[in-house]
């Protein structure tokens, strides 16, 4: 089961994020993919502000990851890790990679969102959600949510 999203406006993928960290809790990993200026780091952001996290969410492309703590003033209740795969997919071992930003220690308090991630990160957790993100001319994002295992398909149907 896939549900599909059109968001005709970058404010709309922010309010999309909101409504998506309203299912979200602490071992949820999350996929991001589509191609550069899709989105991503903007449906982040949603998600980040949804989850009433410390400070501004920025592409992690250079750090490759970067830990949001729960803000309470924000009503915040579960971290955010949010890693960019992107220059990992050009390194010789990237699961190595992967290895090393160890993931897999916060990956069961947080909520995980890996931008690039597809084909490195799905064994830190039995389900995920797989976020694609794709660009259109007039430039509306089209999204696509396809649970992978748990009840993740469950979740996903209170978004429609």
């Amino acid at each position: 089961m896939t549900v599909g999203v059109e968001l005709k406006t970058v404010d709309d993928t922010h309010e999309f994020g909101r409504r998506l960290a309203g299912v979200l809790r602490a071992g949820d990993l999350l996929l991001l993919s589509g191609p550069l200026g899709a989105g991503k780091t903007a449906l982040t952001q949603g998600i980040g502000a949804g989850l009433g996290v410390r400070g501004d969410i920025t592409s992690p492309t250079f750090v490759i990851a970067r830990v949001h703590r729960p803000d309470p003033a924000r009503g915040g209740r579960v971290t955010l890790v949010h890693a960019d795969a992107y220059r990992l997919g050009e390194a010789a071992d990237p699961r190595a990679e992967i290895d090393d930003l160890d993931l897999d220690a916060s990956v069961d308090e947080a909520v995980t969102v890996v931008e690039w991630g597809e084909g490195m990160v799905e064994q830190l957790v039995d389900a995920h959600l797989r976020v694609r993100i794709d660009r259109r001319d007039d430039d509306t994002r089209a999204v696509t949510l396809e649970p992978v295992g748990g009840d993740w398909a469950a979740r996903v149907a209170e978004l429609s």
